[in-house]
């Protein structure tokens, strides 16, 4: 990783830019600050947890209220989402994605500031937490990510995260948006789920409550622990600051893109 991940490349901007609200070209006030500053005043608070106050003013992102309220507005216009799908797209194309199963789990993150989508969290002392639902393919590539409140449980969001995965094109013929099996834990065992799975055509792969874990199931399923821990190297995810649902969001958004982006330039020839 560059020692300043925060720096938008030229081939990451081509991508984004396009995606980007235009401004008014007789918008009052001073003249705001570039996009691509503003982009990269919010990747610097991703990677280093610093609060939007505490942006340093010489490195030319503007303030920390201008990033945060461009970040909104961004999230706001499906900027972020479009990127995920964007290099989906790309990756699905050159074959890194790998369809014969998607991962589930959750995860929990301290909520410094409560907010919506906050709760007590039962895994640490009832503090106020969320929890990110994930679900990924069988290769850790994030499809779509849910946060919820700490003591939501995980089986409730099993259908909103298969319904979640965006339609990934780059290939010929429709659109893919249905893995062929679905593996999870004891934490999504529901009959009414594996009903509705199959309805869909995906095959449920997740162990009974009251019984033995499923054979090699693990060894399928690590994949998935490999991205929470990708998603929350991104230090503002490992703990969350922001009160309002939509920030986070936007954050967790942008940071599944940036995992795409690095996996479509790190694969193999």
């Amino acid at each position: 990783m560059s020692k300043r991940p925060w720096i938008v490349d030229d081939g990451l901007w081509a991508v984004v830019e396009p995606l980007l609200p235009t401004w008014p070209e007789r918008s009052p006030g001073p003249r705001p600050v570039s996009d691509r500053l503003c982009l990269q005043g919010n990747l610097y608070v991703l990677y280093q947890d610093i609060s939007w106050q505490l942006l340093p003013p010489e490195l030319g992102f503007g303030s920390g209220q201008t990033c945060w309220r461009r970040l909104g507005r961004w999230h706001e216009a499906g900027v972020f989402d479009r990127l995920h799908r964007i290099l989906l797209a790309r990756l699905h194309a050159v074959g890194e994605l790998d369809w014969s199963r998607a991962c589930v789990d959750a995860s929990h993150t301290r909520a410094k500031k409560g907010g919506a989508g906050t709760g007590p969290s039962p895994v640490d002392r009832r503090k106020t937490g969320s929890k990110h639902h994930l679900i990924c393919d069988g290769k850790g590539t994030p499809f779509k990510v849910i946060t919820t409140a700490a003591n939501v449980n995980d089986v409730t969001q099993t259908l909103a995260l298969v319904d979640g995965i965006p339609p990934v094109a780059g290939r010929p013929g429709r659109p893919r948006r249905r893995p062929d099996a679905l593996l999870g834990d004891k934490g999504y065992d529901s009959n009414p789920n594996r009903k509705e799975l199959r309805k869909r055509r995906i095959l449920p792969v997740i162990s009974r409550k009251g019984a033995p874990n499923i054979e090699g199931l693990g060894k399928l399923r690590y994949v998935v622990e490999q991205t929470f821990s990708l998603l929350h190297q991104f230090k503002r995810l490992a703990v969350r600051w922001e009160r309002r649902l939509e920030l986070h969001d936007a954050l967790v958004s942008l940071a599944c893109g940036l995992i795409c982006w690095r996996r479509l330039n790190n694969r193999k020839p």
